[in-house]
């Protein structure tokens, strides 16, 4: 079976559906599903480009700086956040709203790769593509790599069975909660398989044992 038949039969259950049906099986779900509740999943707020524009924008800023900048690039493109607009922005332009160097070529590149097809946003094309795919063709453009690409699944198209197993949150909520000490990425790569195909439920409780049983503040990931 094709990787992109496997990610359809999880796409009919919801994220809380999918969290009863684990906490039916393991007791630890069941446990992180009485203290945190069913999953909360935003629902996407943007187009599928425009979201990963604000990805690259916001990499490694701070909050506030990061949504300057990016009032500021919205404000250049008139709120047309496309490719073709945004290629036609100078690179002065963009350098202008406080991009760097670095993330003026990463915008450029994503905008290129969306116009010839290398990577595919038309909603139902991606529907037709299996998640290693997607993360693959995402992972292609300069800037973008798997964390920004799982986030993109698991939020933007609302995958069900993503494991994003280099987060150090998921890593760190993974021990606590299951009280072990905190795998590496490598080994908690197998730790999900039985949670297949339902991962991104499991990631997001990880997220959330580290805010309940560690005091973290909540992150806009459990809103």
């Amino acid at each position: 079976m094709s990787a992109t038949r496997e990610a359809r039969p999880a796409q009919r259950m919801s994220h809380a559906a999918a969290a009863r049906m684990l906490a039916t099986r393991d007791p630890v779900m069941a446990r992180l599903l009485a203290d945190a509740g069913p999953p909360r999943i935003s629902r996407p707020g943007g187009s599928h480009f425009a979201t990963l524009v604000r990805a690259i924008v916001y990499q490694q800023l701070a909050g506030r700086a990061a949504a300057a900048i990016h009032g500021r690039l919205l404000a250049a493109l008139d709120g047309e956040v496309q490719p073709e607009t945004l290629l036609a922005l100078s690179d002065e332009s963009l350098r202008a709203v406080g991009l760097s160097a670095n993330k003026v070529a990463s915008l450029r590149d994503l905008a290129s790769r969306v116009l010839d097809g290398t990577v595919e946003l038309a909603p139902r094309r991606l529907s037709r593509l299996g998640d290693e795919e997607i993360s693959a063709r995402l992972s292609s453009v300069r800037g973008i790599g798997p964390w920004t690409a799982d986030m993109f699944l698991m939020f933007q198209l609302r995958r069900l069975d993503v494991w994003p197993t280099g987060d150090f949150g998921v890593r760190r909520g993974y021990g606590l909660a299951w009280q072990v000490p905190m795998p590496s990425a490598r080994e908690l790569q197998p730790l999900g398989d039985p949670y297949r195909p339902y991962r991104s439920v499991v990631a997001w409780y990880c997220w959330r044992a580290v805010e309940l049983y560690a005091g973290a503040a909540d992150s806009a990931l459990t809103r």
